[in-house]
């Protein structure tokens, strides 16, 4: 949930410098004479800033505002909250809570899954073009960003939790947290969307298919469905096996089938928005397409499948950034707070009204 920032002498000795519980610090580089710090800060509130810090000083200096006119906008209240899993284990996620919300309110909650799964939220800015944050906030959602078994930030032990049991207890800790968050009573059970992208896209197609009862909207986004086409199609086939799966395909063909979300498809009555790239060589393609086609053709639930030509593992224009957060938030208003049925227009309104 947070970093520090410490200095570790040669014997082991350690001096902290920027202590936990403030600024969350990433893209960290030392000057050639290891006396000067730069580093990225930013807080559940301020987007990344550069900072410096100097050997001796007492506080790092900002020497960036990228963002000046966010001081004039009013911002949801951003929250650390912990729970515990069916089965006992105490996890985490950072809940940001709708704007102006009114207590005792339910409120439609968008969940937030991380990719990896080796990676983490932690308790800084979560507001992105494919992170809804303080976006869906403002518009009455409450958005929790669970840091499921698996993940960084615990240590070695808890990031392997999850190795060797894709869709399984790691996917499940999410559904716990929805339960929390209902249980809280914040949470209209009737109204939970889910989206992520990459392995975050994989939890997505999971929550469309086998926990579809759960589900009322999904916005996938480069997910897996196949788990057997995944190996051979990733430029990571290595990765995939001694690292997350830790079998090949053809140890247990059963179970890379059954953990794959098209095994699942007839489960399907979870309105599904599919985006991605055409040029991704982490999550082809065709893992999109084999989702879209098996839903289309069983038409239980609406399913919009949107390529972004030459897009990669991950939207790097700013057009496709554009498309893909207002596409989002379209599909989640639509089928958590709106009419419901048949899927909104294709078209998007990009000029801001």
């Amino acid at each position: 949930m947070w970093t520090t920032f410490e200095k570790v002498s040669l014997d082991g000795t350690r001096k902290t410098l920027i202590p936990t519980g403030g600024r969350i610090l990433t893209a960290f580089t030392l000057s050639k004479d290891g006396q000067t710090a730069a580093f990225v800060g930013q807080s559940d509130h301020r987007p990344g800033d550069l900072f410096t810090m100097k050997h001796g000083d007492a506080e790092s200096r900002r020497l960036t505002n990228v963002n000046p006119w966010l001081a004039q906008r009013k911002l949801a209240t951003q929250e650390v909250v912990k729970y515990k899993a069916r089965d006992g284990l105490e996890l985490e996620g950072m809940l940001i809570r709708p704007l102006d919300e009114v207590k005792g309110q339910r409120y439609p909650l968008i969940l937030v899954v991380h990719g990896g799964p080796e990676a983490r939220y932690a308790n800084g800015w979560l507001t992105g073009y494919s992170n809804p944050g303080q976006m869906a906030a403002a518009r009455g959602f409450a958005v929790f960003y669970p840091n499921y078994r698996g993940s960084t930030g615990r240590g070695v032990a808890f990031s392997k939790l999850s190795q060797s049991d894709p869709a399984g207890k790691e996917f499940d800790d999410c559904v716990d947290a929805v339960d929390h968050l209902i249980a809280a009573g914040l949470v209209d059970k009737s109204k939970v969307g889910i989206t992520g992208g990459s392995y975050g896209g994989y939890a997505t197609a999971w929550g469309a298919t086998f926990y579809s009862d759960r589900f009322a909207a999904g916005v996938m986004f480069v997910g897996i469905s196949d788990k057997i086409a995944k190996f051979g199609t990733t430029d990571i086939p290595q990765e995939e096996s001694l690292v997350h799966a830790l079998h090949y395909p053809w140890d247990n063909w059963q179970k890379f089938l059954e953990r794959s979300p098209i095994y699942h498809a007839q489960k399907n009555h979870t309105p599904l928005l599919i985006l991605g790239g055409t040029d991704d060589p982490r999550v082809h393609p065709s893992q999109s397409l084999m989702l879209y086609r098996y839903l289309k053709t069983l038409n239980q639930a609406p399913v919009r499948w949107v390529r972004y030509p030459g897009e990669q593992h991950g939207n790097r224009r700013a057009a496709s950034r554009l498309d893909y957060s207002l596409r989002m938030m379209q599909w989640m208003e639509h089928y958590l707070k709106g009419p419901g049925g048949a899927p909104p227009p294709p078209d998007i309104d990009y000029v801001e009204k």
